[in-house]
């Protein structure tokens, strides 16, 4: 039997409750905190969710993609064009960067107008009113996550541009994290929503969905965020107190 335990009181065992201690979304300053302790080897354990135990998937997941440290498409630069031709001439031009970037097949695009930008996807994708755009490529079976439930999925994630920025199957083991705790931004505990095991799906965030930025904040610009995401399972979850210990098994 798979189980895992995620720690509810100080100190935080866990790259989530370090992260969503306060606000959902954590300072610049905090993040590094949260760092520095998940990375402090008497931290570490057996019993911590891959996902949680340490920094080096980049909090992609937590605050997503959408740092200065990934540069989006030359051709997104601002333009307040709307000639058909430029449009098809920046669509002709993504369309080769994300070639050069290895970019998987049916890859959005995005066309910057000033501060609008236009995603240009096919028939094959659907769009919700929150704006989270997305595309099934396989449905699976059985019931969709809850809140209070814990999700096992592998994701890859890619910029504007096409360029992978993070895997878990490159990183050898898929995420795991609990519905419903704020520890995943809006726009990809959305996409995942309505998932099924087995199920394989696109998700397209818009800067809405995603993380905030600004000074205050880790990120500096607003982008889109696009992630291919692979549902493994669903396991209900219970809370359990021994003395003063409280924690959450999920099995």
């Amino acid at each position: 039997m798979l189980m895992s335990v995620l720690s509810s009181s100080p100190p935080y065992r866990s790259l989530a409750a370090c992260l969503t201690s306060g606000s959902p979304f954590a300072s610049k300053k905090h993040i590094i905190r949260c760092c520095h302790n998940i990375n402090d080897k008497s931290l570490e354990n057996g019993h911590e969710l891959n996902f949680e135990d340490k920094c080096r998937r980049r909090i992609i997941l937590f605050f997503s993609a959408s740092s200065g440290l990934f540069q989006t498409l030359p051709s997104l630069g601002k333009t307040k064009s709307k000639n058909p031709y430029d449009e098809r001439r920046l669509l002709e031009q993504n369309k080769r960067i994300q070639k050069e970037n290895n970019a998987p097949q049916d890859f959005p695009n995005f066309v910057r107008e000033g501060f609008e930008v236009k995603v240009v996807t096919s028939e094959n994708y659907i769009k919700r009113e929150s704006g989270l755009i997305y595309r099934d490529f396989e449905v699976g079976k059985g019931d969709c996550p809850k809140a209070g439930q814990q999700v096992t999925f592998h994701y890859v994630g890619y910029n504007e541009s096409g360029r992978r920025i993070d895997s878990t199957y490159l990183q050898g083991s898929p995420a795991k994290i609990r519905m419903g705790t704020n520890a995943l931004v809006p726009g990809f505990e959305e996409g995942i929503r309505e998932m099924r095991p087995g199920g394989k799906r696109r998700i397209i965030i818009p800067p809405e969905l995603g993380p905030p930025v600004g000074p205050s904040t880790f990120f500096s610009s607003k982008q889109f965020e696009v992630f291919d995401v692979e549902l493994l399972s669903v396991q209900d979850c219970q809370r359990r107190t021994i003395a003063f210990y409280s924690d959450v098994v999920c099995n």
